[in-house]
């Protein structure tokens, strides 16, 4: 009870996976549950309700709708990148691009929206290579691909698209300590791969504002955690 993200209504289900995974300590075990993976992944699958709202959270458990498509959605135009984002991330990333130029940093939308059908054809292309099982760690099924919202996008350099070296520029070291001023947030951190079920991805970035992405930032939390503390608990 002593751990800052813990939720009474998970109590049982704090005790039976501490019972069943004895060498977690408390922290693990709270934000393990919190974020659901007490369950297996794609199960207790709950449909996204609140789709359009900026703070909706899809993962391995929240699914979008099959024929979803924001709202929001507005173009990229040069030099920020290429296709259609929500519009308030789109403003915010061009405060940060603008911002980052200034010190001869070139940041880039590699990729933004996608919707189910891109998706279901980018996961069923990497199946043809390699089991679910690997595909699972780097890749979204059809549905719980954030990149469905508008509201993720992959970042890189400009002129350089490869994402794998993204971590290795200035560009990305300038993000990882300032993005969250922007309000946007590294969704998948390295460390926290128990928690987002998904390996630790430096170039994919999600926008939820610019209080969250500090609070979470600060605090080395994962979305996860910041969602069923202070979103779902409401």
């Amino acid at each position: 009870k002593n751990d800052p993200y813990f939720i009474v209504k998970n109590t049982d289900r704090y005790i039976n996976y501490s019972n069943k995974n004895s060498n977690l300590d408390t922290r693990k075990v709270v934000s393990s549950v919190n974020a659901n993976i007490d369950y297996d992944y794609y199960t207790n699958i709950q449909k996204v309700n609140n789709q359009s709202y900026l703070l909706v959270i899809v993962n391995k458990y929240y699914a979008l709708d099959e024929n979803y498509v924001p709202d929001t959605l507005v173009s990229i135009a040069s030099p920020y990148g290429w296709g259609k984002v929500d519009k308030t991330l789109y403003e915010n990333f061009k405060l940060m691009a603008d911002d980052a130029r200034k010190l001869n940093l070139n940041l880039y939308i590699a990729s933004g929206y996608r919707d189910y059908n891109y998706q279901k054809a980018l996961y069923n292309g990497y199946l043809k290579n390699e089991p679910v099982s690997v595909v699972d760690t780097y890749s979204a099924r059809p549905g719980h691909s954030e990149h469905q919202t508008g509201l993720a996008l992959d970042v890189g350099v400009k002129n350089e698209y490869s994402l794998g070296k993204f971590e290795s520029s200035p560009e990305f070291t300038w993000m990882k300590n300032n993005a969250h001023l922007y309000g946007f947030i590294l969704r998948y951190p390295k460390g926290k791969e128990y928690i987002t079920g998904y390996g630790y991805e430096p170039w994919h970035y999600r926008y939820v504002g610019v209080d969250v992405a500090t609070y979470i930032y600060e605090n080395n939390i994962t979305y996860e955690e910041y969602y069923a503390y202070f979103v779902l608990k409401k």
